[in-house]
């Protein structure tokens, strides 16, 4: 029986998706191997050595220690797109919501608590309303900076939305180039997309390439007028240059999922407390999402969506299955097959996958493998697990 330890509370249609016949799930799972789980920070606890592999039912992975889990051996998965809806659903308001002083306009109104007279109030309103009047986003430009899952969807949005829309992503998949509308158009440089946006929005994933990306010599690029949108991690937009930007008139205002101190009582700063994904569809999308990877890599040893170690899956051609990840230097694989080879069991197929320092093999076998044959494996140098499933 396969355990599943929890954090946090999962979705319920997530869990439902382990047979409770084959799967213990919970917060008190001993020994578990694996863990699955949203934003509990795991940095700086002990893993324990049973744990092969961990779900982040989410996109971002900051309260994973990613790192040193690959040294262990223990693949961490998340859930790219299972939020994307509604985040990009979040997008639209925070367009609407730069764009006019809606927020402004409505904390007005629930200040006229001392008047009692409808027309009156009627009265007032109308003559007070053009301190909130803004502009209209149809034909402006809206600047997509990355157009992966949430951000092709983004831009697929705004041209219903009968914006222009311009996309710059040098990683751009062949997938996400399919699900975008050949209406956006793709330029080379952020410099270029930041020249002429009217509006810029960030949905990129929070690496070291992409830290501060937004900073001091890159906001001297934006159109002037122009207004940024952030919700896709903090650590993209450099603080003291956004400040900066917002003070002397460079960047026309600020919306974003993530406040900070320095940001608060801003008029061109509209925050909100990372809600992103908070929707009961994203939570579930990401739960299911994440089980079922999980459940795939615990039975078959298949890699989805992983952000640690490539993505690796074969279907089973029969026999016995061996699993096992090793630093990605030369002969591990060939001193693998070669043990196998010696103890005449017969390798019916295999997939070899490598990332960055590390690899990954699935391997099918005509016989049990033995726990010597096992040991021998694990034994060989740059193996870094093992696993028969």
């Amino acid at each position: 029986m396969f355990k599943v330890r929890t954090y946090n509370q999962i979705s319920p249609l997530g869990l439902n998706r382990f047979d409770a016949a084959r799967y213990q799930v919970g917060p008190e799972a001993a020994e578990p191997d694996a863990f699955i789980l949203r934003s509990h920070k795991l940095h700086g606890e002990e893993v324990p050595a049973s744990v092969v592999a961990v779900a982040r039912a989410g996109a971002g992975v900051n309260n994973i220690p990613t790192a040193e889990y690959t040294s262990k051996g223990i693949v961490v998965f998340n859930t790219p797109g299972a939020n994307a809806n509604a985040v990009k659903e979040l997008i639209a308001a925070a367009l609407l919501l730069s764009s006019r002083d809606i927020f402004g306009g409505m904390n007005y109104v629930q200040s006229l608590t001392d008047m009692t007279d409808a027309g009156e109030m009627s009265k007032l309103l109308e003559k007070e309303k053009k301190r909130f009047a803004g502009t209209e986003i149809l034909g402006k430009t809206l600047g997509v900076v990355g157009l992966g899952a949430i951000g092709s969807m983004v831009a697929n949005m705004a041209l219903e939305l009968g914006m222009k829309v311009a996309g710059y992503d040098p990683a751009l998949s062949v997938e996400a180039a399919w699900r975008l509308s050949s209406r956006v158009e793709k330029v080379d440089s952020l410099q270029a997309l930041l020249g002429k946006s009217d509006y810029v929005t960030l949905h990129v994933p929070a690496i070291e390439a992409t830290r501060h990306l937004i900073n001091a010599e890159t906001v001297k690029y934006f159109k002037p007028g122009a207004k940024l949108l952030n919700f896709a991690r903090e650590e993209i937009v450099e603080p003291d240059a956004l400040v900066a930007a917002l003070d002397d008139g460079t960047l026309a205002g600020y919306t974003a999922d993530f406040p900070t101190p320095a940001l608060l009582g801003r008029k061109n700063v509209v925050l909100m407390p990372h809600i992103g994904a908070s929707t009961a569809e994203a939570e579930e999308n990401c739960a299911m999402m994440a089980a079922d990877q999980l459940i795939d890599f615990l039975e078959n040893g298949n890699i989805r969506n992983s952000v640690n170690f490539p993505a690796t899956v074969m279907s089973r051609s029969g026999g016995h299955r061996i699993t096992f990840s090793n630093d990605n230097v030369p002969k591990v694989l060939g001193n693998v097959l070669a043990i196998l080879a010696d103890n005449n069991n017969n390798v019916i197929d295999l997939m070899n996958k490598s990332r960055d320092n590390v690899a990954y093999n699935i391997i099918d076998v005509e016989d049990a493998p033995s726990e010597e044959i096992l040991a021998r494996i694990t034994a060989v140098e740059g193996v870094i697990r093992v696993r028969v499933v």
